[in-house]
């Protein structure tokens, strides 16, 4: 007979084993859309040489990676250096565990509420994010450390850095969210945005959180590693950066980090300004033609829409924008993100209390 225990156990590992699952699909999807379109954008036609259209490359490039020797550097501390890409690559599974990736359904199975699209609806979801994202970056520095390189250990240096200036900005970007919504748990805050789009809490009265939003993006591709804040693996400086003495599995565990991570930050931005899985009309169309059992397919499609936009404005941006110099980056961190974020977090805060005092 199962036991209670037992059977929580086995829905959780399911429940986790699809996540990692689907997040690794998007990863592969990822590598291959990201160069086809930066292919397009720069009137090539991007990799086209594998299986038709090139669709086959992400399983080749992984095959490729699984090969390859595996170097560890004579002057490296062995165990660090192994550990460094796992460091960095677990705590971005982790924080999957938080995010809604469909409608708040409850189902009961031998007695046991099961919520089958999102892992833990925790009261400190957006909280517990940001605490392991930040882990994260430990894996960078310690890889470039560990390495015994001038390349990795310059670009370890700059990660620590940026993710300092930046992750802040992060946090108070999502502060005006926060006091709108009144709940730390994605699930809730994703909820609060039913109804038309203009519940969105981007648009959502009485502070709408535009800039917000757009600190947070700017943030996050800083805080991810990406052009035009690509600073920690500057090719045209530091070879390759923090992984420069990095090959096989090992690379191919920061590689995979980094797409995974860009995916988990653009799954936050949709829950916390674009209503998650909300469509940006009541309701859903499976409703209108009695179709409310399957309504979780629209819900879930609006999701990955949402989050696959602004996965493309990573793209955008590495096609259209030059690296910055390091203190500008700096410069731009705490001169201007900063103080913006700030005003923002009192604005809102000042607008929400006129509004509950008319109200």
């Amino acid at each position: 007979m199962v036991t209670e225990f037992g059977l929580r156990l086995a829905i959780s590992l399911t429940q986790i084993g699809a996540v990692m699952g689907i997040v690794v699909i998007t990863v592969l999807i990822l590598t291959l859309a990201e160069r086809k379109v930066l292919g397009w954008m720069q009137d090539r036609m991007g990799p086209m040489e594998v299986g038709p259209y090139g669709i086959l490359q992400p399983f080749a490039d992984a095959i490729k990676l699984f090969f390859k020797e595996d170097i560890v550097p004579a002057g490296a501390n062995k165990f660090i250096f192994t550990m460094a890409p796992i460091l960095c690559l677990i705590p971005t599974f982790i924080g999957f565990a938080v995010i809604p990736w469909g409608p708040n359904w409850t189902f009961e199975i031998n007695g046991i509420s099961v919520k089958p699209f999102v892992i833990s609806d925790i009261n400190i979801g957006i909280l517990y994010v940001l605490a392991f994202a930040s882990l994260a970056a430990y894996g960078i520095i310690l890889g470039g450390w560990a390495s015994n390189s001038k390349y990795s250990l310059l670009g370890g240096l700059r990660s620590a850095a940026q993710v300092i200036s930046y992750e802040l900005n992060v946090g108070l970007s999502i502060v005006g969210v926060l006091i709108l919504a009144g709940s730390l748990s994605l699930v809730k805050i994703t909820d609060a945005q039913a109804g038309w789009f203009w519940n969105w809490y981007i648009f959502a009265l009485p502070a709408p959180q535009i800039f917000a939003f757009v600190i947070y993006v700017i943030s996050v591709v800083a805080e991810t590693n990406r052009v035009p804040f690509d600073l920690p693996e500057a090719e045209s400086e530091l070879v390759a950066g923090f992984f420069t003495e990095y090959s096989g599995l090992r690379f191919a565990f920061f590689f995979l980090a980094e797409y995974a991570n860009m995916v988990l930050v653009s799954c936050v931005a949709s829950a916390l300004f674009l209503g998650g899985w909300h469509a940006p009309y009541p309701g859903t169309l499976m409703d209108l033609v009695g179709l409310s059992s399957w309504s979780w397919i629209e819900s879930t499609m609006w999701f990955a829409v949402k989050t696959y936009s602004l996965l493309f404005l990573f793209f955008w941006l590495r096609a259209t924008l030059p690296r910055l110099r390091y203190d500008q980056l700096m410069r731009f961190g705490w001169k201007v993100m900063l103080p913006i974020a700030l005003a923002n977090i009192v604005v809102t805060a000042i607008a929400v209390f006129i509004y509950q005092q008319i109200n």
